[in-house]
């Protein structure tokens, strides 16, 4: 009985002593958080001729559209209101974009109560239509198995949704307007300006603003600087039909991954394929990704090594596609600072004041089309008198097959 009451007693002190340990603990305060999401962009048609300069409003862009572009997505969330919200980013003059950068809090505009109409019955719901084919797999022939169906006639739209979906990073959550807290970013409705081909954002970058602490200063070095744009050397086809392509090495890339996409005009399918060596849609893979995740995606043989500079699109995946497009996406080294740094010492207190992440990527695209072979150029015309050589001379769009074909085929005009 004693050894009971002995028992009860010490777990009753060791439930009291937890108790106090856990009310001793306050809870950390809130701080404030910014994001920097560097992209480079190279939109390229490889043998592109003067006919093609017009086509970049497809792209929903001007001709600056095509080649290498650089953005910066600069977004910022303190954690208190304020009146009047005031912040910007002092950048480096390797940037070549002024002195800073605004940091603009939007208007919020109420919404309009729309009161909900009742009586009134929804619509039949029909099940869309959709029949895919995904290939993956570098390779000059088809692996067995392939290609995966994915048929919205004979799966639910659940099984459907998860089949189309694939791999995804870990989930990132950037700052955002939200109630309690002050949020501010840039671009935005006052200062838009475009990054210049030669900026450079390495340097000393600090921030400022009403609703931060006095003093945010970090720097960038070269591996968090924009990166390389993705260069593809070579594009060809195969007499049997596989699509080798190559890429220049973009030097601060930590993996790779491509993905392409056409569509058969007669049967309706949209394929799909990817540099993955296993089943893989990409869907989720072409955006900022974690050194975590690029790691691990390595490992799963999903994402190619930096070490690699070429892949073979198999024959036969695009065979009755009217063109398919090439995406290629290189993932850059993360950088996450929070000020203080988080002691060595479990027992010493950690309040952290900021924190900045900078994430990077380098997007890559060009279509896979008869006629857009890298280097390629479209002949001149000749002599009139030159007779021979007649059928040659045609527009590059009136040929079957050809370039603008292949972009009717792809993007239905």
């Amino acid at each position: 009985m004693k050894m009971l009451n002995t028992v009860l007693i010490t777990a009753g002190l060791v439930s009291l002593v937890c108790t106090m340990a856990q009310a001793a603990e306050k809870p950390r305060p809130a701080y404030p958080h910014y994001w920097i999401s560097v992209a480079t962009t190279n939109q390229s048609i490889p043998g592109m001729s003067e006919e093609m300069s017009g086509m970049a409003s497809m792209f929903g862009g001007r001709g600056a559209a095509f080649g290498p572009r650089r953005s910066l997505q600069l977004q910022l969330e303190g954690p208190r209101e304020v009146a009047e919200p005031k912040a910007e980013h002092l950048i480096p003059p390797s940037q070549k974009m002024g002195d800073s950068l605004p940091l603009i809090t939007p208007k919020q505009e109420k919404a309009e109560y729309q009161p909900e109409q009742r009586g009134e019955r929804p619509e039949k719901y029909e099940k869309p239509k959709a029949r895919m084919l995904i290939y993956w797999g570098c390779g000059e022939n088809v692996a067995k198995g392939q290609p995966r169906v994915i048929d919205t006639a004979k799966m639910s739209a659940m099984d459907f949704g998860k089949a189309l979906s694939g791999r995804s990073g870990t989930h990132q959550t950037p700052p955002a307007p939200h109630k309690g807290w002050t949020y501010g970013d840039w671009p935005n409705s006052e200062d838009r300006k475009d990054v210049p081909k030669d900026a450079s954002l390495v340097g000393e970058h600090q921030l400022k603003g009403s609703y931060l602490p006095d003093s945010i200063r970090f720097s960038l070095d070269q591996k968090r600087d924009f990166m390389a744009p993705v260069s593809f050397s070579a594009i060809s086809k195969t007499a049997a039909g596989a699509w080798p392509f190559k890429w220049q090495q973009v030097p601060t890339a930590i993996g790779y991954f491509a993905t392409a996409m056409g569509h058969n005009q007669k049967t309706g399918e949209t394929i799909f394929w990817s540099s993955s060596e296993v089943p893989e849609t990409g869907f989720g893979l072409m955006d900022y990704l974690t050194p975590h995740d690029v790691q691990r995606f390595l490992k799963e043989k999903v994402l190619m090594p930096v070490s690699r500079t070429s892949c073979t699109i198999p024959a036969g995946v695009f065979k009755d596609a009217e063109g398919a497009m090439l995406q290629f996406v290189a993932y850059g080294e993360e950088l996450n600072i929070v000020y203080p740094p988080k002691p060595k010492d479990p027992k010493q207190p950690w309040n952290p004041q900021w924190s900045v992440k900078v994430r990077l990527k380098s997007n890559g695209s060009s279509p896979l089309m008869e006629g857009s072979e890298k280097g390629s150029r479209p002949s001149k015309k000749r002599p009139a008198a030159d007779d021979g050589d007649e059928q040659e001379q045609q527009p590059a769009e009136k040929k079957k097959g050809g370039m603008m074909d292949g972009m009717r085929g792809m993007f239905g005009f």
